[in-house]
């Protein structure tokens, strides 16, 4: 089975690379854009035997390390090359994790989120029904719940009020499969990440800007006076979870109904899933195990709740599990030292 991972430089897209390359072959895209140190997203491809010198834009380079694997750096705009890379390389099933993340950042530069996350995910969409792909995943995001305060966050539940523009894309996102899934027959399941840590993540997330502030000794930033609560989910169970699902092809519901219909699924082959630890940790909890593993107080500066940002996220991951039969389970504390241990080697800091 033949498998494109856009975001292929991104977190999660390397590491779930890294796990399919074991058993099928892989094309990854990847823009490679500035919005977080490119040097860490070449490294994370070096990892992947993709060399930095032979990465040139539109340009198929083989790996040197996975014999299956195969990078382009290729925008998800330039909808005709893709169409091409799809033409060539006959896929059976595409991951696309590839997006402009983040829900601070599109306060800042919201038309990277339409022309990233919109129009690229338009060409994905046009690729893989031109193309007859199996199975489309595709990256959602916990953040399309919004204003909603019932917890946990179901995927049962109605998310119609996105509360930054990044959430705003990924439910469009969501919307947009399911019109595809229905016309076209295509089988679409989104992803809903819940807050995903671990070894080479990114550097605009939480838990690698308060190692770097506390290793400098200078204070971390901690929205609504600290009131926070997330559901950190180390990047290995998303992984393991993601791998899964590439089997279990969704089909029609039978049962769907018109009246009153389940935003989780459809008369179409669609569904959506959370893929989240469904144990939420306070924040405050979630600086002391990076205190006590690297051995070092915080300085705290404290501010209120920032524009976009919700001070909860929990997820139901009772369909994942019907699905899979598993679910996210490391706990923070583990996550915490195995992200450390590879944070502290790659910038060569002393344990």
């Amino acid at each position: 089975m033949k498998i494109l991972v856009t975001g292929a430089a991104g977190f999660i897209g390397f590491h779930l690379t890294q796990k399919l390359l074991r058993h099928h072959p892989v094309i990854g895209l990847d823009n490679l854009n500035d919005y977080y140190d490119v040097g860490l997203k070449l490294a994370r491809l070096q990892q992947l035997g993709i060399e930095q010198a032979k990465i040139k834009e539109r340009i198929l380079v083989k790996s040197n390390l996975y014999p299956r694997f195969g990078f382009v750096k290729l925008d998800l705009t330039d909808y005709k090359k893709i169409d091409e890379v799809f033409r060539v390389e006959q896929f059976d099933m595409v991951c696309h994790l590839a997006a402009q993340a983040g829900v601070r950042y599109s306060l800042l530069n919201p038309y990277a989120y339409i022309e990233s996350n919109l129009m690229g995910f338009l060409s994905i969409l046009e690729a893989c029904r031109n193309y007859h792909i199996k199975h489309l995943l595709y990256a959602s995001s916990s953040s399309v719940y919004g204003l909603n305060t019932k917890m946990p966050f179901s995927v049962h539940d109605n998310v119609d009020h996105p509360v930054s523009l990044y959430g705003a894309t990924k439910k469009s996102n969501e919307l947009m499969a399911h019109s595809y899934s229905h016309l076209y027959d295509l089988p679409c399941t989104g992803l809903r990440f819940f807050t995903v840590y671990g070894p080479w993540g990114r550097p605009d997330m939480a838990l690698y800007l308060f190692t770097k502030a506390i290793l400098a000794g200078e204070p971390i930033d901690i929205f609504n006076e600290g009131e926070m609560k997330r559901d950190f989910t180390y990047i290995d169970d998303v992984v393991s979870c993601v791998i899964k699902l590439l089997d279990e092809i969704p089909q029609q519901n039978p049962s769907f109904n018109r009246r009153k219909p389940d935003p989780a699924s459809s008369s179409a082959p669609y569904r959506i899933v959370n893929i989240g630890n469904s144990q939420p940790v306070r924040l405050m909890d979630f600086i002391s195990a990076i205190e006590a593993e690297l051995n070092i107080k915080a300085k705290k500066n404290f501010l209120p709740l920032q524009p976009g940002d919700v001070p909860t996220t929990w997820a139901d991951t009772k369909e994942l599990t019907k699905l899979i039969a598993i679910k996210p389970q490391t706990d923070v504390r583990t996550g915490v030292k195995r992200f450390l241990e590879w944070y502290l080697n790659y910038y060569g800091h002393k344990p």
